[in-house]
């Protein structure tokens, strides 16, 4: 399962901001985001999901929900 979690690097180690539900031990992945790749990483996925989510064809499933 991925699971994606904010962090910062401190200390020269990488301490999560919150609470990480996984085993002691787990292998994990880490990509840094420079502060400036990570707006524009933001706004890229940000258009993205908008094309995804704000469509025509999704409004049948949320005629659905009302009834």
């Amino acid at each position: 399962m991925l699971n994606t979690v904010w962090a910062v690097v401190h200390e020269g180690g990488i301490k999560t901001l919150g609470r990480v539900d996984a085993p002691e031990g787990t292998r994990v992945l880490v990509t840094l985001l420079v502060e400036d790749e990570a707006d524009f990483w933001q706004a890229a996925s940000s258009a993205s999901l908008n094309e995804i989510w704000d469509n025509v064809e999704d409004d049948v499933y949320a005629e659905l929900l009302e009834a």
